[in-house]
């Protein structure tokens, strides 16, 4: 039992770490949701003035530019939502802890992607 608590306090994240990637986060989740309403506002089914009498070209290119916008504006509300999962483990003392084998996850990881909740192997294991 003893074991097990050394253990846990030798791999805690430092407070002075986790402050700054909860900033950086935080950072992020408002600069993606600028992304998203600019997405949305690019959208062509978004605008009021659309012609609804379009050639089939014109038809076309709104499908995919509405198309394009969906998938972008899907990707970022994912980004947002892994985000706010790792501000969420930071609030309550498990951020760096994997969500599948409980080991620690490797710092080198999180550095690249500071949202991860998953360490290497249970990433691989998933695939």
């Amino acid at each position: 039992m003893g074991w097990n608590w050394v253990f846990l306090v030798v791999n805690v994240i430092p407070d002075k770490l986790t402050r700054r990637v909860k900033k950086y986060l935080e950072k992020r989740i408002v600069e993606l949701k600028k992304s998203e309403k600019k997405l949305k506002r690019g959208d062509p089914f978004s605008d009021s003035t659309r012609a609804t009498n379009n050639s089939l070209e014109e038809d076309v290119d709104e499908q995919i530019g509405h198309f394009e916008s969906e998938i972008k504006v899907s990707f970022i509300k994912k980004q947002i939502i892994e985000f706010r999962k790792a501000l969420s483990k930071i609030k309550i003392g498990k951020y760096g802890i994997c969500d599948k084998c409980g080991e620690m996850i490797d710092t080198d990881r999180l550095a690249v992607r500071p949202e991860a909740t998953v360490c290497m192997t249970c990433e691989k294991e998933g695939e």
